[in-house]
């Protein structure tokens, strides 16, 4: 075989796994390569293109990675393509050729265009291909960022890139026990789901980054921005270099590496956009497949990898998995000394290949932050998975995610205390009861030694004063302090309460959505008495998967126990639901449906409660009165109260008898 032959072959090779990984990347799937990988790799296949002034038809090099959300295909109006990307200061200079540049983040989630007409939203579609894209306008009122009306009523183009916060990835992954490599994988597997509301529960945000086109001549980028941010968004960070120089960039590029390395920046990134200022010039220049020349230059940092050796795989048994982590020897990384790195899941092992100690392996710190095992060198021995949990002992199971096939390591004890330390430590966080100077370390000493198995355990920690004051990195004023915010957190608002619970798929947003009409304690005797699982579920913005969840988690004998010893320790502050009149006193509704007089449901139902009514989500017994303005429709809630007798009434006669 020839030279040219080889190189072919190898070109073809490199393109099928750029190709695979890319649909894994925008499917929200498990990832087959890393960023260093990926880049490593597309730019060895440039390299042969280049030698054999070949591209082959498939090619990543002359084309845009095209995500795999279904739905209904839309072409651009204005192609969306790639940038161009160096990792050299210098090669940046050059490309700025001393004309005044902005730089912004290169934010790692997943392009949205979305498109006003009239001051009106009129679509959203995804990047695809660059050229052709899917429709998910419908998903729109569920990301944050994206407003419905804006002040220009001309035909609006704007880019901009779907995300998911660091903490919010975390929440989520918390609180749902699903498992996902990075926020922009939930992000990306977010946008295939067709409920809105589910949506709306991952906290997507939109940041605009281009302004592709308006009516309004505006030839600053800087002013571009500008507008963006009189028409109510939030545009991303950004920063003119107005004369670039070697030196002025390189100091540029330091300060926004140094807002990543010190986690100031809440969103992922995996670089930095360069933009002309000079919106003209930056539309002229050669367009290929891949990008246009003068769009816009990305910047991505070099990776510094080192090599090492493995000592050993550490299994961490955490809230809702038993986590693989590298521990290998010492390597000095980024100006720090690096000795362990998380290997996510069982996925991941296999992927890279892990083997037993040592095995030599390369690791970085990605994009500036994260421990990172990339690949592995020189395997030696076979990955052993735990068949018992390193904690408390129980058999462990492996599950495989619906979503992502992602393969994780579970403990089968519900009751393991390592498995609880997240909740725990949710338990004591600013957001739950604000327990100043408990950290989950702490909180997993106080498990280790037996003090604390239950959230009430908490507040008995002042009978291990003497002890707790003796402790490594304790004394006694640290202890007082533990004691003294513990006491404090005795007062506490009902809906912090809730959240501390960590009662699955119940964040922050759904806690403040189910006492927005009832009392905390009104609400744990409905969960704990009703067999109706869909109880809760027309409370708006929970549903029936949240109020299941709700449901399940009181009918379980040891929480509904340890939420009635809290309740006995706590000085709860209900939200003030005093009645305004009484003309719905003694009456329980159920709504459905459209309403017509009211602004919409939650109107209506706030007036009940108002008037000293009571709302729930499903029809049962102990129903007045159901409101639906279709009374012969044959849903399932008028079927239910046909059965047992419940009068179905329309918006005008509830009007009628409880209002008029």
């Amino acid at each position: 075989m020839s030279d040219m032959e080889d190189k072919i072959q190898e070109m073809q090779r490199i393109i099928n796994q750029l190709n695979e990984a890319s649909a894994n990347y925008y499917g929200g799937k498990q990832e087959l390569m890393t960023d260093y990988e990926w880049d490593a790799a597309f730019d060895r296949l440039k390299d042969l293109e280049e030698e054999t002034n070949t591209i082959l038809p498939d090619s990543p090099t002359n084309k845009v990675s095209e995500e795999v959300i279904s739905g209904q295909k839309e072409e651009h109006e204005y192609p969306a393509l790639s940038l161009a990307k160096t990792k050299k200061p210098e090669e940046l200079v050059k490309w700025a050729d001393g004309k005044a540049i902005w730089i912004s983040w290169k934010l790692d989630g997943l392009t949205l265009v979305v498109t006003y007409d009239g001051g009106r939203l009129s679509k959203v579609v995804t990047r695809g291909n660059g050229h052709i894209g899917t429709n998910i306008t419908h998903l729109a009122a569920s990301i944050k960022g994206i407003p419905s009306k804006i002040n220009d009523t001309s035909h609006v183009v704007i880019r901009g890139e779907c995300v998911i916060s660091y903490a919010d990835f975390d929440q989520y992954l918390l609180e749902s026990g699903e498992d996902y490599a990075n926020p922009r994988n939930l992000a990306s597997g977010s946008l295939t789901l067709k409920n809105p509301e589910e949506v709306k529960q991952r906290h997507l945000q939109w940041i605009p980054f281009s302004l592709v086109y308006t009516e309004e001549p505006i030839n600053s980028w800087g002013e571009r921005m500008n507008w963006v941010k009189k028409n109510g968004m939030t545009p991303v960070d950004m920063e003119c270099v107005s004369t670039p120089s070697l030196a002025n960039v390189e100091q540029a590029i330091n300060r926004w590496t140094e807002k990543v390395t010190t986690l100031k920046n809440p969103f992922p990134v995996d670089g930095l956009v360069i933009s002309y200022d000079d919106y003209a010039f930056s539309q002229t220049g050669s367009i290929t497949g891949h990008h246009a020349t003068r769009a816009g230059l990305a910047f991505k940092w070099q990776d510094e990898a080192a090599n090492t050796t493995l000592d050993h795989i550490e299994w961490s048994c955490a809230a809702n998995t038993i986590s693989p982590v590298a521990v290998f020897e010492p390597v000095n990384l980024e100006g720090t000394v690096v000795k362990r790195a998380s290997l996510c899941n069982i996925s991941e092992c296999h992927r890279l290949g892990i083997g037993t100690t040592g095995t030599k392996i390369s690791v970085i710190k990605a994009n500036k932050i994260i421990p990172k095992v990339i690949q592995v060198d020189q395997k030696i021995g076979e990955l052993t998975i735990p068949t018992h949990c390193p904690v408390c002992g129980s058999p462990t199971e492996i599950k495989t995610s619906e979503a992502s096939g992602t393969q994780t390591l579970h403990c089968s004890n519900d009751h393991c205390p390592a498995k609880q330390l997240k909740k725990f430590a949710r338990f004591v966080s600013k957001e739950g009861l604000n327990i100043d100077g408990v950290s989950e370390q702490t909180i997993a000493k106080f498990i280790n030694l037996g003090w604390i198995t239950h959230y009430s355990d908490i507040f008995s920690l002042k009978n291990h004063a003497t002890e707790l004051a003796t402790l490594d990195g304790f004394g006694t004023k640290s202890a007082s302090n533990i004691l003294q915010s513990i006491e404090k957190s005795v007062d506490v608002e009902a809906r912090r309460l809730l959240y501390a619970l960590s009662i699955p798929l119940c964040g922050q947003d759904v806690c403040s959505r189910l006492l927005s009409g009832t009392k905390l304690t009104a609400l744990v005797e409905a969960a704990t008495t009703t067999d109706d699982t869909d109880y809760f579920a027309g409370i708006d913005g929970i549903g029936p998967e949240k109020s299941r969840s709700l449901v399940n988690w009181f009918h379980q004998p040891d929480n509904a126990e340890e939420v009635k010893r809290l309740m006995g320790i706590l000085r709860i502050s209900e939200p003030d639901l005093q009645p305004q009149g009484n003309r719905c006193a003694g009456k329980t509704f159920v709504v459905t449906g459209d309403v017509f007089h009211y602004k919409n449901r939650n109107e209506l139902k706030e007036y009940i409660q108002n008037q000293g009514g009571k709302v729930t989500g499903s029809v049962s017994k102990s129903t007045s009165y159901l409101i639906n303005n279709d009374v012969e429709s044959t849903s399932g809630k008028n079927q239910k109260a046909h059965s047992l007798g419940t009068p179905i009434i329309s918006e005008e006669k509830f009007i009628e008898m409880f209002v008029d």
